[in-house]
């Protein structure tokens, strides 16, 4: 519809999405919508509710009954389910517990996210703007890089992809930017980059879907040991919103034994995570900074369960953090976090031990089951508190809940 196109159908791995009641509608006509649990008025809250009403994919506008902006909207499709994806803005919120909409298609919708094949790999531009790429091949890992801020500076390490970038630190050339992988997985080191070391390589991809509000990338992986043999499998979904002020994007990722049980170590070096811009790091006593939810900073925020982390720092002339926040869903929520003054910046719920948190993070999967990892990732200008990240972690923890009904 008027240029945006769902390229085919994605799945939504352990998604919160709002509950619904709705009845069938053909296309060109409108739909009510409610919205409840709209109270986070401080901060843009990214909904993605699953809907039962007949809603061909595309782009809608929701206006709101009486005053107030109206919010551009999409449907998506996931066998034969339909999404609609919104970001209710601070203004568009209020103190109220629900608010109705009627939605409607948008026949001239601004540029939202698209996400564009590119060799082996996809491309994320959101608003117009590059924003990062999903690299696939290089490497024994898949992972994002660059990732661009909301100022335009990019917000992670650039070694080893680039290795001649003046004043970058050149320790742990494992650390590709954002990435999500473990250090013993049945004995097998799939984090660092040596000989007899783990890789994981993609081995499907479902068609992607771009649109004014949100865009979707879902990949399957297997995990082979040094000698090619799985060991497991994962599926990752990541969605990419257009927001106003930062840049959010979701990133779920299930854990499966495919290939019989798997036993996952207790080590620290796990498990998502990402290598901050250097000029960030701590280390340099320049500005950067740590802080969590619980109100710890730097090194006193190492090995912590949290259910928030933000790492802040000057890239350029300018602040910016990165905060990744973690679903409460999310296994062995809240978890500790790998985060180092020099940089590095994972959440890891298996290293218990050499965190000093007294028991044992070793956990065995039988075959054929799994286990989810859900993160929200809020890249931002300023540091920590230049947004209310206990609303956004809140707003990400329980979603408003949405209904749409046909007129």
């Amino acid at each position: 519809m008027s240029g945006w196109v769902q390229h085919g159908r994605i799945g939504v791995v352990g998604l919160a999405i709002g509950v619904l009641v709705s009845a069938s509608a053909a296309a060109g006509e409108t739909w009510n919508v409610t919205i409840r649990g709209t109270g986070e008025g401080s901060v843009e809250v990214p909904v993605v509710a699953r809907v039962e009403a007949d809603l061909p994919p595309g782009a809608y506008l929701l206006r709101p009954e009486g005053e107030g902006p109206a919010l551009p909207a999409q449907v998506y499709e996931d066998e034969g389910r339909s999404y609609l994806a919104l970001i209710l803005k601070p203004e568009s919120q209020g103190d109220e517990d629900s608010r109705t909409w009627t939605l409607a298609p948008d026949p001239d919708p601004a540029a939202g996210v698209s996400l564009r094949p590119k060799e082996d790999d996809v491309e994320v531009f959101i608003g117009g703007d590059f924003f990062t790429r999903y690299i696939a091949h290089d490497g024994p890992k898949p992972y994002l890089y660059p990732l661009i801020g909301p100022t335009g500076a990019e917000m992670t390490r650039n070694y080893p992809m680039k290795t001649d970038v003046p004043g970058e630190t050149t320790d742990h050339p494992h650390h590709r930017s954002f990435w999500f992988t473990f250090g013993d997985v049945n004995g097998i080191d799939f984090w660092t980059e040596r000989d007899r070391t783990g890789s994981i390589r993609e081995s499907d991809r479902e068609p992607l879907v771009s649109g004014p509000v949100v865009g979707v990338l879902r990949t399957a992986d297997d995990w082979l040991g040094p000698d090619g043999a799985k060991v497991c499998s994962d599926e990752r979904e990541l969605r990419f919103y257009h927001t106003r002020k930062g840049r959010v994007f979701d990133f779920d990722v299930t854990l499966k034994a495919t290939a019989g049980p798997i036993t996952l170590g207790d080590t620290k070096e796990g498990m998502f995570g990402l290598r901050v811009a250097s000029t960030m790091d701590v280390d340099r006593q320049a500005g950067g900074r740590i802080v969590n939810s619980e109100g710890q900073t730097d090194d006193a925020a190492w090995g912590q369960p949290a259910h928030w982390v933000d790492y802040s720092g000057p890239v350029g002339d300018r602040t910016v953090g990165i905060a990744i926040l973690e679903h409460p869903e999310s296994f062995r929520s809240p978890t500790p976090w790998h985060v180092r003054t020099y940089g590095l910046f994972a959440a890891n719920p298996f290293g218990r031990t050499e965190f000093g948190l007294n028991k044992s993070g070793r956990h065995v999967l039988p075959a054929g089951e799994s286990i989810t990892f859900r993160y929200r990732i809020i890249l931002h200008a300023g540091a920590a508190d230049a947004l209310d990240l206990p609303a956004a972690f809140r707003a990400y923890a329980q979603p408003p809940t949405v209904e749409v009904r046909a007129n």
